[in-house]
């Protein structure tokens, strides 16, 4: 059981050890959801339950949590296709990315294709999602020096997480790739093209 504490007068802040436990308790929630529950927003090592203080309350959402059974994501059945992103391979650090994990170009680009990737969690920018892969991790630093403008559509990895640039901005992600795959659009509903759970399949532009 994850830490609960309250957070403000209509939500619980649920805290975890690792982004693993995360997914799994997110996995385990009900499928349709707790009785009085508006929303429940992801992070690297939280869950923020907010909940509608006419319907439930801390005490009834308390225990509620404490009878979900965490799913690992090897025990998840998705029905769902993922979402497929084609990619032009061509980014400025793919090179710098590949030397450095010792692949050649060709066999990142195989290597991020080849795996389906999960949204963990969405931040840092509307429509960003943080994407974890079902193959081991390369596990990449940051680039020592920011960009400050990173063009929307750039396809980076980071850390255990690949991501799409949804807008322009700064960031310090090794850029890989771009798509012209629009990660947030308001005349969607959601916005966000990969809300946590949302499984990606990245492909080659021209394959």
């Amino acid at each position: 059981m994850p830490d609960v504490r309250a957070a403000g007068g209509a939500a619980l802040l649920a805290t975890f050890g690792s982004l693993d436990e995360v997914v799994a308790f997110r996995n385990g929630l009900p499928v349709h959801g707790i009785p009085g529950v508006t929303e429940v927003v992801s992070g690297a090592r939280t869950l923020l339950i907010r909940y509608d203080p006419s319907r439930t309350d801390a005490a009834r959402l308390r225990a509620a949590l404490a009878a979900v059974v965490p799913v690992p994501s090897s025990g998840v059945r998705v029905a769902d296709d993922p979402v497929v992103i084609p990619v032009t391979y061509d980014g400025d650090d793919l090179d710098d990315v590949a030397s450095s994990t010792g692949m050649s170009r060709e066999q990142l680009v195989a290597w991020h294709t080849g795996q389906v990737w999960t949204s963990a969690f969405c931040g840092f920018a509307p429509g960003f999602s943080y994407l974890t892969g079902a193959t081991t991790s390369l596990d990449l630093p940051r680039r020592t020096t920011s960009r400050t403008a990173v063009p929307a559509g750039a396809v980076a990895l980071a850390g255990e997480f690949s991501a799409v640039y949804p807008r322009t901005s700064p960031g310090g992600w090794q850029l890989i790739g771009r798509t012209d795959v629009a990660m947030w659009s308001l005349d969607r509903d959601p916005p966000a093209l990969a809300p946590a759970g949302t499984r990606i399949r990245f492909v080659e532009a021209d394959a």
